[in-house]
């Protein structure tokens, strides 16, 4: 997309939108992985946290 380009609001909710809800899937499954073990590494969480960020980040783009 060019600087020139107007974006609809409507479609950068939509996106926005879709991409909170993949984020929440994303936790959801990463969550129900952890609550069966009894240690999690602080590098896994900290995948989970950088997956995350980058899918909010996602839709600024």
């Amino acid at each position: 997309m060019t600087s020139t380009q107007v974006v609809e609001p409507l479609m950068v909710e939509e996106v926005a939108h879709d991409v909170v809800a993949e984020a929440l899937v994303l936790i959801d499954r990463a969550l129900s992985q952890m609550v069966k073990r009894e240690l999690v590494s602080s590098s896994e969480v900290s995948d989970l946290l950088l997956d995350v960020r980058n899918l909010l980040t996602s839709s600024r783009a």
